[in-house]
């Protein structure tokens, strides 16, 4: 069997690449120091407990399981702590990438496929966004990631470390046969707000902006579910191991939702209205991202397919579900 190690594979869109890559017959391994991941979530291979920080430990990892290729999601994601804690940032997704690609090169492990974001955008002039966009940050957790995709170019240049970058729009939903999900503490994703609110564990869901210049005032996005995300993450190692050339790649559906969508869209999924208020703009929040998905289709051969904002929503619900009836029960490992 095949072996790819993924790191953060205990968290949100890590489990769920685990899940499918074990699927479609690759031996996993995940290496988590599990202070934003959960244990349970370690379902499809084996966990090394471990920072990606620590050069020696992952050195250690992969002389040890020697993957094909290294799967990275193991790099802080909120934008709001990127900008009151930047160094947070820097340390943890620069500092631990250039820890982990030490380690690959060290070790003889020549494929990476980073997680990267439409955040490396900024606020971008055209829409859809395609990959030639200029990549101009507004916030640190953007910049970490545009570092972090230079540096895989300059150990490809180096030391012929090839890599492919996902560029996500807004990863959302969870796993069908609800197996994982989405659970962050504090959580500050919209749809599981939203959910949160319909469910009473918190009293409103906030929309922040409601004027913007878009057709009902709220921001609109590119949802993408996780599911069709796991997947690109598979055919981009399979790209890899196959000989395929290093690049980035968008992924979301080339199609935007505005706020007041996908709140129309968890009522039709819960069968409850969503209580929410309005607050001002977040500074930094442009009107509207959406993908120009048509490079991955044409390189990888990936689309999204689960990203119907009713399935979207629907899965949430469901795990939303499961996951609060397990911690209410105080044996979230169930859920």
């Amino acid at each position: 069997m095949t072996r790819v190690l993924v790191t953060g594979g205990a968290g949100y869109i890590g489990s769920h690449t685990c899940k499918l890559l074990a699927r479609e017959g690759f031996e996993v391994a995940v290496v988590d120091n599990l202070s934003r991941g959960h244990r349970e979530f370690v379902k499809w291979g084996p966990l090394i407990e471990a920072d990606i920080g620590d050069t020696a430990r992952m050195r250690e990892a992969l002389a040890s399981f020697r993957p094909a290729a290294v799967i990275h999601f193991a790099a802080f994601a909120y934008v709001g702590e990127a900008t009151g804690d930047p160094g947070l940032y820097y340390r943890n997704n620069v500092g631990g990438t250039l820890s982990l690609l030490e380690a690959m090169r060290d070790a003889g492990v020549g494929n990476i496929i980073v997680s990267s974001t439409c955040a490396i955008y900024g606020q971008p002039d055209r829409m859809p966004i395609t990959e030639e966009e200029a990549q101009k940050p507004i916030n640190p957790y953007g910049a970490t990631k545009l570092v972090m995709e230079q540096m895989c170019r300059d150990f490809e240049a180096a030391h012929g470390i090839r890599w492919v970058a996902l560029r996500y729009f807004n990863a959302s939903g969870c796993d069908l046969e609800g197996e994982v999900g989405e659970r962050h503490e504090p959580e500050p994703h919209l749809i599981p707000r939203l959910l949160m609110a319909v469910d009473g564990e918190i009293g409103a869901l906030e929309i922040f902006g409601s004027d913007y210049p878009t057709p009902d005032g709220t921001c609109i996005r590119d949802y993408i579910h996780v599911a069709d995300l796991a997947s690109a993450h598979v055919k981009a190692a399979r790209h890899l191991m196959e000989g395929g050339a290093s690049d980035a790649f968008n992924l979301g559906t080339g199609q935007g939702s505005s706020v007041l969508d996908i709140i129309k869209a968890g009522e039709r999924a819960t069968g409850r209205p969503v209580p929410y208020t309005t607050a001002p703009r977040r500074e930094g929040d442009p009107a509207r991202l959406v993908a120009d998905p048509a490079k991955a289709r044409r390189v990888l051969d990936w689309r999204a397919v689960h990203s119907d904002l009713d399935v979207i929503l629907s899965s949430a619900w469901a795990w939303h579900c499961k996951d609060k009836a397990a911690r209410d029960a105080g044996n979230p490992g169930k859920a």
